[in-house]
């Protein structure tokens, strides 16, 4: 959908999957191969190696330099990916959380590697009562904020957002029948498999990567690793992603349900009120 809004206003795609951005496993990611691109330049993808360190305040200030650069061009941006918190920091902007020094980063998985997630884990709770989420990689970062400041995460996150980006944004949520969607994951992830999924994960994974990295979160790689190690069979591999596909897919709609300010929701992306409702936007 995006590449056909791209050809019709001269717009280029600018990439909001915190995956995608990620050099290793492509396929995985389901990066969009240069084929797929049509020749409509792309920007943000598949840029950063496996060990990077990689959030919304990093990914909004790599994307305002993209988005200036194309407004300077001539053209117009399309902001395309499944990563809400990444538009929402784009729309509404961010509290001021201040970013992790590499020290404290090195300190906190240190003590992660020494103890184990769940000590670690046990340990922040009693420091820090007030963080309710038990999403490891929050966690983590609740845990660096609080290293390093000596404030809880959820002090910084009450404080006014700031905006990095003045611009106005009309925003498309595709919300397709859920029956039909489900079915598009499982395909999805069998035609990886067939592809060059099993590969680029035994590469990613010759590499050494910390287990911590936001890459090894892809969806696939554990069940693909897995495989390879012989602690499960194929079938198991493509079964436990397929469900966990399916439950990213559940989790997104209701996000995006919920916190996105959606000003079109559509349920086929051919349909031509989305054309019309851009060129509007762009008057």
């Amino acid at each position: 959908m995006a590449l056909e809004i791209a050809e019709k206003i001269g717009g280029e795609i600018v990439n909001a999957d915190s995956m995608q951005v990620y050099a290793d496993v492509p396929t995985l990611t389901a990066r969009p191969t240069a084929e797929e691109m049509r020749g409509i330049p792309h920007c943000l993808y598949g840029f950063l190696p496996p060990d990077a360190s990689f959030s919304a305040v990093k990914w909004v200030q790599a994307a305002k330099a993209e988005l200036e650069r194309i407004w300077q061009s001539g053209k117009t941006p399309i902001v395309v990916g499944g990563t809400g918190l990444y538009f929402q920091t784009l729309t509404d902007g961010i509290s001021p959380v201040p970013e992790t020094k590499p020290e404290i980063r090195a300190k906190i998985r240190g003590e992660i590697e020494k103890i184990g997630f769940e000590a670690f884990a046990a340990d922040f709770r009693e420091k820090d009562p007030t963080f309710t989420f038990t999403d490891p990689q929050r966690i983590v970062r609740a845990a660096e904020v609080l290293e390093q400041t000596g404030e809880s995460i959820t002090v910084w996150q009450k404080k006014p957002c700031q905006k990095q980006v003045d611009a106005r944004f009309w925003s498309i949520f595709l919300n397709p029948d859920r029956a039909a969607l489900y079915n598009r994951c499982n395909e999805r992830f069998l035609r990886m498999m067939n592809g060059a999924a099993v590969e680029e994960v035994e590469a990613l994974l010759a590499k050494h990567p910390p287990r911590d990295s936001l890459i090894m979160k892809a969806i696939g790689v554990a069940e693909i690793a897995a495989m390879l190690s012989d602690e499960i069979s194929k079938a198991q591999a493509v079964e436990h992603a397929q469900q966990m596909t399916r439950n990213y897919a559940k989790r997104q709609i209701t996000w995006f349900s919920r916190r996105f300010h959606a000003d079109f929701v559509a349920i086929n992306p051919k349909t031509d009120d989305i054309l019309t409702n851009v060129l509007h936007f762009l008057g």
